[in-house]
């Protein structure tokens, strides 16, 4: 910007002064001043204009790489998607499967529908043992374990001489 100075300012003031006079000079400042006014706030205007545009572009052009990144993910996913399905219908039907040309060459020999089941079906009940909850009310009600005891406190929980648990766990 233009440097001013307090002498600078003191010597444009004088001159104002001079040729405009003192009846209109406090008119004249007080439009000057407005203008200005006016000028800065056009040129912040401007200033905030030019960096929204720059910063709309830069969106635009992340928004298109993240566009494209996604793209090319959602192709490589539709791809490998389409080859495990091939090879799980090949599976299925008894077929051998040989992995496609561009990947190794490994095959899938014949699995029967039976183990494949049987399979399913121990795992399903295993899961279902492992991850069932059995309510404590019902334990005390039929007689189930209610707690896990170690073989030392198994020993413990019965008197010596006596086929009579005691009533206490410790």
């Amino acid at each position: 910007m233009i440097d001013l100075g307090l002498s600078k300012l003191a010597i444009i003031g004088v001159v104002a002064l001079i040729v405009i006079g003192p009846e209109k000079l406090p008119k004249v400042a007080r439009m000057a001043g407005t203008l200005y006014g006016r000028a800065q706030r056009y040129l912040h205007d401007v200033k905030s204009e030019v960096s929204r545009e720059i910063e709309l572009d830069e969106l635009r052009n992340l928004h298109k790489e993240v566009h494209e990144s996604a793209q090319s993910f959602k192709d490589e996913v539709e791809h490998s998607m389409s080859s495990h399905v091939d090879e799980v219908e090949a599976l299925w039907d008894g077929r051998e499967h040989t992995a496609s040309a561009g990947s190794s060459s490994s095959t899938y020999a014949y699995v029967s529908t039976s183990d494949i089941e049987r399979k399913a079906r121990d795992f399903r009940r295993k899961k279902l043992v492992r991850t069932s909850a059995v309510p404590a009310w019902y334990k005390h009600r039929h007689g189930g374990k209610t707690h896990v005891l170690s073989g030392a406190a198994r020993v413990r929980k019965f008197r010596p001489g006596s086929s009579k648990p005691k009533t206490s766990f410790f």
